[in-house]
C-alpha cells in the first residue's frame, strides 16, 4: 500500500478576475521508502501540491478535484481538527523560506522542545535529549549553545538545517521537503540529503522532495515527476527521465543546469512555451557612462580583515564572549574582475560582503575602495558617494523588499535618494529598468508579493543597477531560483560585467555557478582563507585539501549528457 496516493489532483484561487488553476490533473504516489522528486519552474505547482497534502492551501485556495490518500485514506477532505491531528504528527513538512518558519520570539530550544512534547507526549527532559540530538544530527556544531541562540542569530544556512530538525520531531511517516537545501552549501546540503536517504532507507519514511536543483533530483530521487504551469508532463524512474527526457520541456530545463565540468560563454535558458528572456543590455547601457579605473590598480583591497561578534554579553569584559566569523582575511579585486567567494554556511561569506558595503563595522584590518579606507569616509557626502558607487544584491529578495512599497518606488528608492534624476526623469529610468530586467514597465504598479522568487530577484537587480554603479555585490543571488530563472538572472548578470565593465563580488554555494560566472575565487573555512585561485585552476588543481573536499561533495550531474553546449563552451 502507498503511503501517499494523488490522483488527479485539481487546486484552483477564485478570485475577481476570474479562477486561477494552480494544479491541473496531478497524479503523484509516494511508497515506502521511496524518495519522489517534484521539479519544475517556478510557478509550476510543485509547492502547491505539498500545501494541498499538508491542508495548508493559502485562501482563497481550495481542492477543486481528484483525492489525496494517505495509507489507504482519503484526507483531501478532512475537517480542521482532523487534519491537524495528522499533520506534523503522520505526515511533515520542510518549508522552504525558514524565516517564516521560525518564531522570531524564541530560542531554537523552546520551539523544538514545544514540538516534541506536542507530538511525542514525552517528559521535558526527554524532549531536551531529542532536540539537542536533532540539532547535531543536522550538522549544527555547538548544539548546547546553539539550542539557546534565537533564530536571527544563526545564518540562512543554519536555519534551515534548524527548520529540518523541526520537521524531524514527530518522527513522521511521509516528509513533505519543500526546497530542502536552497540555502545550503554543498558539504551541508550532501550532510542533509544523506540524512533524509537514511530515514527513508532505514525507517522507511516516504519522501516529496520539491527542489529546482536538477543536480538533488539526480543524486537523491528514486522517481520524478516533471511539472509545467501546473501540470505533470512527464514522470518515471529518476534515471531514465534524466538520461533519455522525452518531453520538450523536460529536455529544456535540464540543458539549463549549469555544469561543473565544462565553462560556457553563456547558460542555455528554458525555451519551451517561448518562456525564454533575454536582456536588453544595449537599451541599458545607452546612457550608461562607465567609470574608467586603472586596470593595473585593484579596485577593491582587503588587508586582515577581521571581525567578531558577541555572543555572551557582560558588563566585565573578561566575561563576554565573542565568535569570530572573519578572521584576518586578505584579498584584491582588480577592475572589471568577478571575484568569486564560496565556503560553508556560517563562513563568514556574507559578513564580508557587509563589512566591503557598510552595514557591519570592521574590528580589524582595513578595506579600501579606490584607495580610500572605507571606515575613514569622514563627511556625509563622502558616505552618500561611497553608498552610490557601491550596490548589493541581497540573498533574499522577499526580505530585502519593502513589501508596503510599490515595485516603481522602491527602484526609484535609490534615484531619489542619491539625486540622480528628478521628476518625469525617475519614471522613465524606472521603466527602462523594469523592461531591461525582463518584466515590463507594468511591473511597477504592483507589490513585491505579487511576484515568484525569481520576479523578486530581478526587481532587486534593477534596485541595484538604478545608481549605475561601479561595484556590485551578488550575495548568493540565485540561490532560491529554479535552473531556468537561475539561467536568466546569471545572464543578466554576465552582459551587465561585460557590456558595463562592473566589478562584482559574486558569493555562492553552487559550484558550478561560481566556476561559470567568476575570473577567481577564494574559498573560506571558518571565518580563514584557505585558498585563492583563478577559477579554472582551482577547479583542475585545488590545493586546499578543504576545496577538495567541497569540490569532491559536488553533484556530479551523472546521467545528464553535455551535448548540444558545444557551441556555447568557452574558448
Amino acid at each position: 500500500m502507498a503511503l501517499l496516493d494523488i490522483h488527479n489532483l485539481r487546486v484552483e484561487f477564485p478570485g475577481r478576475n476570474g479562477t486561477f488553476v494552480a494544479v491541473n490533473g496531478a497524479d503523484l504516489r509516494v511508497e515506502p521508502g521511496q524518495i519522489h522528486g517534484l521539479v519544475g519552474e517556478s510557478g509550476a505547482g510543485k509547492s502547491t501540491i505539498g500545501a494541498a497534502v499538508m491542508g495548508l492551501l493559502d485562501p482563497p485556495g481550495q481542492i477543486s478535484g481528484g483525492d489525496i490518500g494517505f495509507r489507504g485514506d482519503t484526507i483531501s477532505g478532512l475537517d480542521r481538527d482532523a487534519m491537524r491531528a495528522l499533520r506534523g504528527r503522520k505526515i511533515s513538512m520542510i518549508f522552504q523560506d525558514p524565516l517564516t518558519s521560525l518564531n522570531p520570539l524564541f530560542t531554537v530550544r523552546e520551539q523544538l522542545v514545544e514540538t516534541i512534547i506536542e507530538t511525542l507526549d514525552v517528559s521535558k527532559a526527554d524532549a531536551n535529549a531529542r532536540a539537542r540530538a536533532l540539532i547535531d544530527r543536522v550538522g549544527i556544531p555547538d548544539p548546547d549553545t546553539r539550542l539557546d541562540q534565537y533564530p536571527h542569530q544563526f545564518s540562512g544556512g543554519m536555519r534551515q538545517r534548524v527548520v529540518i530538525a523541526l520537521a524531524l520531531c514527530s518522527e513522521p511517516d511521509v516528509i513533505i521537503a519543500d526546497e530542502p537545501t536552497t540555502a545550503l552549501d554543498v558539504s551541508v546540503q550532501a550532510q542533509i540529503l544523506d540524512l533524509i536517504k537514511e530515514l527513508a532507507r532505514e525507517r522507511q519514511v516516504g519522501v516529496i522532495l520539491i527542489t529546482h536543483d536538477i543536480g538533488v533530483i539526480a543524486d537523491t530521487t528514486d522517481q520524478v515527476t516533471v511539472m509545467y504551469m501546473g501540470e505533470v508532463v512527464e514522470s518515471g524512474q529518476t534515471d531514465q527521465i534524466i538520461g533519455d527526457p522525452q518531453h520538450e520541456y523536460t529536455k529544456s530545463l535540464i540543458a539549463a543546469v549549469p555544469r561543473p565540468t565544462i565553462k560556457l560563454k553563456r547558460f542555455p535558458q528554458v525555451s519551451y512555451g517561448g518562456r525564454a528572456t533575454r536582456f536588453a543590455i544595449e537599451d541599458l547601457s545607452r546612457d550608461w557612462t562607465p567609470v574608467a579605473h586603472d586596470p593595473e590598480k585593484p579596485l577593491l583591497e582587503v588587508r586582515n580583515l577581521t571581525k567578531r561578534f558577541v555572543t555572551r554579553r557582560s558588563i566585565l569584559p573578561s566575561a563576554r564572549r565573542y565568535f569570530t566569523a572573519v578572521d584576518d582575511v586578505s584579498f584584491d579585486i582588480m577592475p572589471g574582475e568577478v571575484f568569486g567567494v564560496v565556503g560553508e554556511s556560517g563562513s563568514g561569506k556574507s559578513t564580508i560582503a557587509r563589512l566591503i558595503c557598510g552595514l557591519f563595522g570592521v574590528d580589524g584590518g582595513e578595506i579600501r575602495f579606490d584607495g580610500q579606507v572605507v571606515s575613514d569616509l569622514g563627511d556625509h557626502a563622502a558616505q552618500e558617494s561611497f553608498r552610490k558607487r557601491i550596490q548589493m544584491i541581497f540573498q533574499d529578495p522577499y526580505s530585502s523588499l519593502n513589501p508596503r512599497m510599490r515595485v516603481d518606488a522602491i527602484v526609484a528608492e535609490p534615484i531619489r535618494h542619491h539625486r540622480l534624476l528628478s521628476g518625469d526623469a525617475v519614471t522613465r529610468r524606472v521603466d527602462e529598468l523594469l523592461e531591461r530586467v525582463g518584466l515590463g514597465s507594468e511591473a511597477g504598479r504592483r507589490y513585491p508579493h505579487e511576484f515568484s522568487g525569481g520576479q523578486r530577484q530581478r526587481i532587486s537587480i534593477a534596485r541595484a543597477l538604478a545608481t549605475q554603479p561601479e561595484f556590485l555585490i551578488c550575495d548568493e543571488p540565485t540561490s532560491a531560483l529554479d535552473v531556468s530563472i537561475q539561467a536568466q538572472i546569471l545572464n543578466i548578470l554576465k552582459d551587465i560585467q561585460e557590456h558595463l565593465g562592473l566589478t562584482m563580488l559574486f558569493i555562492s554555494h553552487d559550484l558550478p555557478v561560481v566556476r561559470q560566472m567568476c575570473n577567481r575565487v577564494a574559498v573560506l573555512k571558518n571565518g580563514k582563507l584557505v585558498e585563492l585561485q583563478e577559477t579554472e585552476r582551482l577547479f583542475t588543481s585545488p590545493q586546499a585539501p578543504y576545496t577538495r573536499e567541497l569540490l569532491d561533495l559536488m553533484p556530479r550531474l551523472d546521467g545528464i549528457s553535455d551535448d548540444g553546449l558545444e557551441g556555447l563552451a568557452e574558448g
